[in-house]
């Protein structure tokens, strides 16, 4: 009898010692393939910081579609994870339309706090419904609050994607938020001014972005014929310089300043047009106008650093719409149409910029080249393999959506559309005469980053009713595109000296069910799931019996 209870006591004494060092020790085990459930070592640093409660509200609580509840449980996870790592992190699930007699009231309120909601098309036996979800978070902390999307949205994307894809992006979602709440001090961003760059209105919506991570001011390169000096001196304040569509020739006074300001460390954002036709041009002027080169002055000067933008304009298969007005008067009918000179851009590589990131829009954009030198030089994106280029001058005209394109046609694609180039920088101006004189101008700099983009309107947002709208949103089609996520990333990776951005390479795998095979074999698996246990019982019972009768009955 001893010996029997002997294992038993055993067992019950390395429970009681195990309970008891667990008051005094706690781990966590991330025993997962993909190791969903460990911090990367740059978030665990931004959260570190943190000396005061941190709250987040997570608006995603009550009855929600299976792919949303899976978010929830991937959100509540990633939150027990930053909790574990600094226990200042306090998070709570609320449902904000619990309520159902303030439902509407609410849902207004959370949109006037530019909390969209998503609408999701649920099907059930043949049965469809419609539900209304907010899939953000709030976090809070210091008298400061902001907003963290938890669905990433996804052209062409199911509800399953969808999800899956912004389960991916969670770590960096709230990585990103909290990095916002804590920073002290900001670094500096230029926007550059003076050669017919985009009015602010039209790049509103991204310095209102970036405004959450840099300080942001205006530098005007007009100055440069009377007191170039002191205009590099005050471009050399800011670590990053935004030039964004310039319409009118750069001087070469103007042009040095800007290589010295390049080669002294200062990174730099080059959103070109290098053909002049806008949309609104077809739209005003019968349906058809001229698209010319336009000369900037920059082709020696970005020839030096390795790329050529060229005066064409991309045609692409994979295209976003437009939209046109038929009829007149009250009569009007918008309808959208496919325009090829409007390619619709997939990042194809897993660069940490681009990684997971929405279909980009372009509009009139010309192509790339690259240029072998010492400065390494990433493709960032491309077009289609079903794209084309068409040279300048070249008449553009409307009727060509009622044309069938020939397909055939459409093979020299996988065009560069943005080009990141990294390294020691040299001068431009090495070995040549100098335009004009400055104090300790630089042959030769430290490392330093361009990108190059080969469309100005990438950053450019709508507006309605004079307010800008958000970058990415096109008001005609009501799509959004990931024009904003690319630039803000862009501008993250040259600056985020914290590795932040390399969060998002993070790769998560989550496993849905079909919901076709579920609907296919659901008889077969409740029987198996309810019928066999029920047998096995019966057939266990009756051996059972069977054998005790057996037994006994000797």
């Amino acid at each position: 009898m001893k010996k029997a209870l002997l294992p038993a006591l055993t067992a019950l004494f390395i429970l009681f010692v195990l309970n008891f060092i667990s008051q005094f020790v706690y781990t966590r085990f991330d025993l997962t393939e993909d190791g969903r459930f460990t911090l990367s070592n740059e978030a665990v640093d931004i959260i570190s910081s943190f000396e005061k409660p941190v709250i987040v509200d997570v608006l995603l609580d009550g009855e929600l579609p299976p792919e949303f509840a899976k978010l929830r449980t991937e959100t509540k996870q990633i939150l027990e994870e930053f909790a574990s790592g600094n226990n200042q992190i306090k998070f709570n699930f609320i449902d904000p339309l619990e309520d159902s007699g303030s439902a509407e009231q609410t849902m207004a309120e959370l949109q006037g706090l530019g909390l969209t909601p998503a609408q999701i098309t649920v099907e059930d036996n043949g049965s469809m419904s419609q539900d209304i979800v907010f899939p953000w978070a709030l976090v809070n902390y210091d008298n400061k609050t902001v907003k963290v999307p938890l669905l990433k949205n996804k052209l062409g994307a199911s509800s399953e994607e969808r999800v899956n894809n912004s389960v991916q992006q969670l770590e960096y979602a709230f990585a990103d938020a909290f990095s916002k709440i804590s920073i002290k001090e900001k670094k500096q961003i230029a926007i550059v001014k003076g050669n017919g760059e985009l009015d602010d209105i039209y790049i509103a919506d991204f310095l209102t972005t970036l405004r959450d991570y840099y300080n942001i001011g205006a530098i005007t390169l007009d100055s440069v014929e009377t007191n170039p000096q002191g205009t590099l001196d005050q471009l050399k304040q800011y670590d990053l310089a935004i030039i964004a569509k310039p319409t009118q020739a750069f001087s070469d006074g103007e042009k040095f300043v800007m290589d010295q300001f390049m080669v002294n460390g200062g990174k730099s954002v080059w959103l070109m047009d290098q053909v002049t036709m806008e949309l609104d041009s077809l739209l005003n002027e019968n349906g058809n106008a001229v698209a010319l080169p336009r000369e900037l002055n920059l082709t020696d000067f970005f020839f030096r650093y390795g790329v050529r933008l060229n005066a064409d304009l991309v045609n692409d298969m994979y295209f976003t719409q437009i939209v046109l007005a038929t009829g007149e008067g009250s009569d009007s009918q918008y309808n959208p149409v496919p325009w090829m000179y409007h390619p619709m851009v997939f990042p194809k590589t897993n660069h940490p910029i681009v990684n997971n990131i929405e279909a980009l829009r372009f509009q009139f954009a010309g192509s790339i080249d690259t240029l072998a030198n010492a400065y390494h030089k990433e493709i960032l994106l491309t077009s289609s393999p079903l794209s084309r280029l068409e040279g300048t001058p070249k008449v553009v005209d409307l009727n060509i959506i009622s044309q069938t394109p020939d397909k055939e046609k459409f093979n020299n694609g996988n065009k560069a559309l943005a080009v990141l180039i990294t390294g020691k920088f040299t001068s431009a101006y090495k070995n040549r005469i100098k335009p004009l004189k400055l104090d300790r101008s630089k042959d030769d700099g430290s490392a330093s980053a361009m990108l190059v983009i080969s469309d100005g309107d990438l950053i450019k947002n709508q507006i309605r009713n004079g307010r800008p709208l958000e970058l990415g949103y096109d008001k005609w089609t009501n799509n959004y595109y990931g024009n904003k996520e690319f630039l803000l990333n862009s501008i993250n990776f040259m600056l985020d000296d914290k590795g932040l951005i390399n969060i998002r390479s993070k790769k998560v795998a989550i496993p849905f069910l079909d919901q076709k095979k579920i609907a296919a074999q659901k008889t077969k698996w409740q029987l198996m799931n309810i019928g066999v246990p029920v047998v096995l019982t019966l057939v266990f019972g009756f051996l059972f019996s069977y054998y005790r009768k057996r037994s006994y009955s000797k």
